[in-house]
């Protein structure tokens, strides 16, 4: 259970029916992308199939860790992630599977990841089977609009949907897989994630740490240290146009940040946070706008030297 964070209370509910050996043959687990599905279906496949007592799963059991593993010829994954959606044929080929016994868990297990995607027709296929499964037989509908599943299907499950995680849950784990990233950034992150693990991690991933560059100009203009900004663009003149374009847009992301830092959001990066506490929302806004006019003079093929002439005069203050 370690496996999934937060959710304490689904977590206890599941723990007492599995000590009870009261698992149903359908779960219905749902939540936002990046809220946990996969990893409770895994829980849930491995407390069917594991051999232990009743601690379920344990997962050291060879069973648990073959779930755990993705290798366990008993957990099936039906689905095509080529087709938008989850064609009848999958399902009826599922159901057919069905009714051949397992190779050697303790059942068959049906994981459908994009539940939601099935049409009408799959949807039916499906029910005729979760009406009357064979004893051995369980599904896991992984869904993150359980509402567009017939009420005849979901009736048929128990319904499990993943809670968003608190700071608490949250900021140490992230902190722990993105060492290199500020308190800062993983709070923005979790806090814009809306409190979900997966997609705070993806920001986490995805968002590149500030340029030294960028850093420069962003120390430079906090500290309104003239000489040093004016040693920082000097040295751009004589860059070439396609390598000033990113320099300035970054420049502008970063101000942007900045002022969401002065309206008392978090900022995404150190940076950011040290524009926001020295400037005021004024004196960003004003960059902004002035080096967005550098961006339209350089589209309408200004000199890089006369746009930086420019904007030594115009963010020098």
């Amino acid at each position: 259970m370690e496996r999934l964070l937060g959710n304490a209370a689904l977590k206890a509910s599941l723990g007492s029916a599995f000590r009870a050996d009261r698992i149903s043959h359908s779960y219905l687990i749902s939540g936002p992308a990046g809220s946990g599905k996969h990893t409770l279906a895994a829980i849930l496949a491995a407390a069917m199939q594991c051999t232990a007592g009743e601690q379920r799963p344990c997962g050291v059991c060879l069973q648990c860790r073959k779930v755990f593993d993705n290798v366990h010829p008993d957990v099936i994954t039906v689905d095509d992630p080529e087709k938008k959606t989850v064609p009848v044929d999958l399902i009826r080929r599922a159901r057919s599977d069905l009714y051949i016994l397992p190779n050697e868990g303790r059942r068959k297990v049906y994981v459908i990841p994009r539940a939601n995607d099935m049409n009408a027709s799959a949807q039916n296929a499906l029910l005729k089977v979760m009406e009357e499964p064979p004893s051995y037989g369980a599904f896991l509908l992984l869904s993150d609009n359980p509402e567009k599943l017939l009420p005849t299907i979901r009736s048929r499950c128990v319904s499990l949907r993943l809670s968003p995680l608190s700071a608490a849950e949250a900021i140490p784990a992230l902190r722990a897989a993105f060492p290199d990233r500020s308190l800062e950034a993983v709070r923005t992150a979790w806090e814009r994630a809306g409190g979900f693990y997966g997609p705070a991690a993806d920001a986490l991933r995805d968002t590149q740490t500030v340029s030294p560059q960028s850093q420069r100009f962003a120390d430079c203009f906090a500290r309104r240290d003239r000489l040093g900004l004016t040693e920082l663009i000097a040295s751009m003149e004589r860059y070439k146009r396609e390598q000033l374009q990113p320099v300035l847009t970054d420049w502008i992301e970063l101000l942007a940040d900045a002022i969401r830092v002065r309206a008392g959001l978090p900022g995404s990066s150190d940076a950011a946070g040290q524009l926001g506490r020295s400037r005021t929302v004024r004196e960003l806004l004003e960059a902004v706008r002035r080096i967005q006019e550098a961006l339209e003079l350089l589209q309408g093929n200004v000199g890089v030297g006369a746009i930086c002439g420019g904007l030594l005069i115009w963010l020098n203050v």
